[in-house]
């Protein structure tokens, strides 16, 4: 008959006391076996450096590479990009910073010398990225070091008392100590656990892959950092608008809005170019979903540098053109009614697609006509021209306001105006909006601002002779490009891959070890010790132990009980019972 003993809570387990020396002895022991089992850096008592440049120096690095140190770097960084969401910055809109600026006058200034409006690039936040760089590998590389160490090692060899340890079982056999040794190897080795023999027992250890995902974790978070760092000196990004029929040449000079890194150069743009043949979209026409896009898909003929082979592509959203570093993304979509521009004498001064800016989701726009040269008013004096231009693809007949975003029923509305454009003062001003400082109204009849609804084909006449805008029956189409170069993109893709497959084997693998040991008993009897331990409480330890005890119960099955009288007793020592 088999004994089976399960362990009680450490310090209820049952046996003769111990003195405190013995009692002490089997705490190292049992610290010894549970050695190793993580790489983690062992937190010692806060002490003062020694006196010296080297000492401070010593104790500096000791904090910062403290893993304490590296999760407070950590929760700083979000904290220090937190201003960088909630304040307009300057390399990202520009315009809105001087808004700020002459909306606050008492907070900007604070705001300049804090670096507040460039905060990803201002010196407090490099020092926290910089610093928690330097955590990071001082964290990692010892910590690589000794596990690279303990695999090149064997599992520590058996505690002197296997019945300390939290998960542990005991039953005497009659097979030979050397038998259950061999049995209990091979089975552990089939449940690929690492082991080997160590004196009268078998110490085996499983779980490597935990720690090799702490390390991973820790090792993708490195590439993260280098990655965005890189990304954000030289990444560069712009926006183009093309209408159908135009092109794009990939120069500093064609974007209508470009921002790049510190360390970005004109000479890193990838040499490319495309022309927009043709914009496809369209839309639901009912249900919940109407005027939902179905199909929102830009048509590009491209090439390569300067003499490539073209080639024909098709941009969808998501879905990029990409060339080299470059990826070429489709972010928007309006609509560019042609319009004719005439004079007095019927001389055409202005005469193209305008591209208008969407101003809700049924792509009501709005946009101007800046006539700047060529025109002369009926007396022959050379003025210029303005116009504004509100445009429905459907019009519904009430209000005005798109009723569908597809080119169901297109109405242009247009103002006039005429004088000075101010084109020529020397301050920019959006191609999208008139700057009406030096205009003037064209009035109608009953003395009010000149306006008319037009359909395709239909014309607008100014008063007393000063010419003519008609809309033409061609609407075309436009979309919006981004332009993009992140060189550190993929690297940034491939260190969060890393780090989220390392942490989940970090959670979810358990590093155990097992020790099985054999031993002839005092009346020649084998009695068999298996127990476990794991680096933290896992319940699939004990279970896993109980699997591993029944297979070897089953090779090294249980001997009787020497006080069991329904069993043949074990032969006392010098008996003549053969």
């Amino acid at each position: 008959m088999s004994k089976t003993t399960t362990s009680a809570p450490e310090g209820q387990e049952k046996g003769p006391e111990k003195g405190p020396e013995k009692g002490h002895d089997a705490d190292q022991d049992l610290g010894a076996a549970g050695s190793q089992l993580s790489t983690a850096p062992r937190e010692e008592a806060p002490h003062l450096p020694a006196l010296g440049v080297l000492g401070w120096i010593r104790w500096f690095w000791r904090q910062l590479t403290s893993m304490r140190v590296a999760l407070l770097l950590l929760l700083l960084l979000s904290l220090a990009a937190i201003p960088g969401s909630l304040i307009p910055q300057t390399g990202i809109d520009a315009t809105k910073v001087e808004d700020f600026r002459e909306q606050h006058s008492t907070l900007a200034p604070l705001y300049d010398k804090l670096g507040l409006f460039n905060v990803y690039s201002s010196v407090w936040f490099s020092a926290i990225y910089i610093l928690l760089f330097l955590s990071l590998i001082g964290c990692i590389v010892p910590r690589t070091w000794q596990f690279v160490g303990q695999l090149r090692g064997r599992p520590p060899a058996a505690p002197r008392r296997l019945t300390r340890l939290p998960a542990h079982t005991t039953w005497r056999t009659e097979a030979k100590p050397e038998e259950v040794r061999r049995a209990a190897l091979e089975i552990v080795k089939q449940r690929r656990f690492r082991a080997h023999v160590a004196g009268d027992a078998v110490a085996a250890e499983k779980g490597y892959l935990r720690e090799v995902g702490n390390l991973a974790f820790h090792i993708a978070l490195i590439v993260l950092l280098i990655a965005f760092g890189w990304g954000q000196l030289f990444k560069s990004e712009g926006n183009k608008l093309i209408v159908e029929g135009d092109g794009f040449a990939n120069i500093l000079s064609q974007y209508d809005d470009f921002k790049s890194g510190s360390l970005f150069h004109n000479d890193d743009l990838e040499p490319f170019s495309f022309d927009l043949e043709n914009f496809t979209g369209t839309y639901e026409t009912s249900g919940p979903n109407k005027g939902t896009p179905r199909t929102y898909q830009a048509e590009l003929t491209y090439s390569e540098g300067a003499y490539g082979e073209e080639r024909r592509t098709t941009v969808k959203v998501n879905e990029p053109l990409e060339i080299g570093d470059a990826k070429v993304y489709l972010v928007s979509h309006g609509y560019a009614p042609v319009v004719t521009v005439r004079d007095g004498k019927g001389k055409v001064v202005y005469q193209d697609a305008v591209p208008l800016l969407p101003l809700d989701g049924n792509v009501t726009s709005s946009g101007v006509v800046k006539v700047m040269d060529g025109y002369k008013d009926a007396r022959g004096k050379s003025e210029q021209l303005g116009f504004n231009l509100f445009f429905l693809p459907t019009y519904g007949g009430g209000t005005m306001l798109s009723q569908f975003p597809a080119l169901v029923n297109p109405m242009l509305a247009v103002s006039a105006y005429h004088g000075d454009l101010g084109v020529n003062s020397g301050i920019p001003q959006s191609v999208y909006q008139l700057d009406k400082t030096h205009l003037q109204e064209f009035k109608n009849d009953k003395g009010e601002l000149l306006k008319k609804q037009l359909k395709p084909g239909d014309t607008l006449t100014l008063p007393n002779g000063a010419g003519s805008i008609t809309f033409e029956r061609e609407v075309r189409e436009w979309a919006g490009f981004q332009v993009v170069q992140e060189p550190g993109g993929i690297w940034a893709l491939a260190g969060a891959v890393i780090a989220i497959l390392g942490l989940s084997g970090s959670l979810f693998i358990q590093r155990r070890r097992v020790w099985v040991r054999a031993t002839e008993g005092p009346d020649g009897v084998t009695v068999v010790e298996m127990a476990g331990l794991g680096r933290s409480e896992s319940a699939k330890l004990p279970e896993e132990l109980g699997e591993l005890a029944a297979i070897l119960y089953e090779k090294a099955p249980g001997a009787p009980d020497a006080d069991d009288p329904s069993e043949s007793p074990v032969p006392a020592e010098g008996s003549d019972h053969k």
